[in-house]
């Protein structure tokens, strides 16, 4: 399976990603964000990091740069699209993705380990998880408060294109286990198709069981499969 990771200036989580692909045997290949071309690819990953230095808005000069209008084009073909952390603030700011990621609410940057629950495994890149598994997966983030309108939050719980939610290591999820205030706990949306995903959580980071764990594994795993 090809696949294709984009770098910004800022980037700072592509090799862990690039890392992470090619332990699960993607044919890997990074594209610089001056690219006006991308390589024949069946996943693009936007990673996480702090593109353009967060400047302006978190996402928003990357959301305008030169590959990205190929991304969109391939989203829009049905390319399998995965946007992390920094990733899921670019896809908002593109358009692929509803909502808005706002500061959290302590208005404090964030890096621990959390617990998020799968809400939906009936996706390309949930299917090796079982509904409603907790998996412990690392964030670091200061604008990870998910939002967005009433009319697709709606849309949201209806259509199952929620794919994660913070939670408790039993799957409770409430206020006390919301790291950044987002809304209904959400950590990860698909677009209408799924076959965009955004999540704040870094799943790529927790792939080898003698650095962190192996929970972020099937995600990969799904997508292979």
């Amino acid at each position: 399976m090809n696949s294709s990771v984009i770098v910004f200036p800022g980037s700072n989580c592509d090799r862990d990603i690039a890392v992470a692909l090619e332990k699960m045997q993607f044919k890997n290949r990074m594209v610089w964000h001056k690219e006006t071309a991308l390589p024949k690819s069946d996943l693009i990953v936007i990673p996480g990091g702090f593109s353009y230095g967060d400047y302006l808005r978190s996402g928003a000069i990357a959301g305008k740069s030169l590959i990205i209008t190929e991304v969109i084009k391939a989203a829009n073909s049905g390319c399998l699209v995965l946007g992390i952390c920094n990733g899921f603030q670019i896809l908002t700011e593109t358009g692929l993705l509803e909502g808005a990621l706002l500061r959290n609410k302590n208005l404090k940057f964030i890096n621990k380990d959390v617990n998020i629950k799968v809400t939906n495994n009936q996706t390309k890149f949930s299917k090796k998880y079982k509904k409603d598994q907790v998996l412990k997966i690392n964030i670091a983030h200061n604008e990870g408060n998910y939002f967005t309108n009433p009319e697709h939050l709606k849309k949201l719980n209806e259509e199952s294109l929620i794919a994660f939610k913070y939670c408790d290591t039993k799957g409770k999820v409430d206020e006390e286990n919301n790291p950044n205030g987002s809304l209904e706990n959400i950590a990860g949306v698909y677009n209408s198709k799924k076959n965009i995903l955004g999540m704040m959580p870094h799943p790529e980071r927790m792939v080898d069981k003698m650095i962190s764990n192996k929970d972020g594994i099937n995600l990969f795993s799904s997508l292979l499969n």
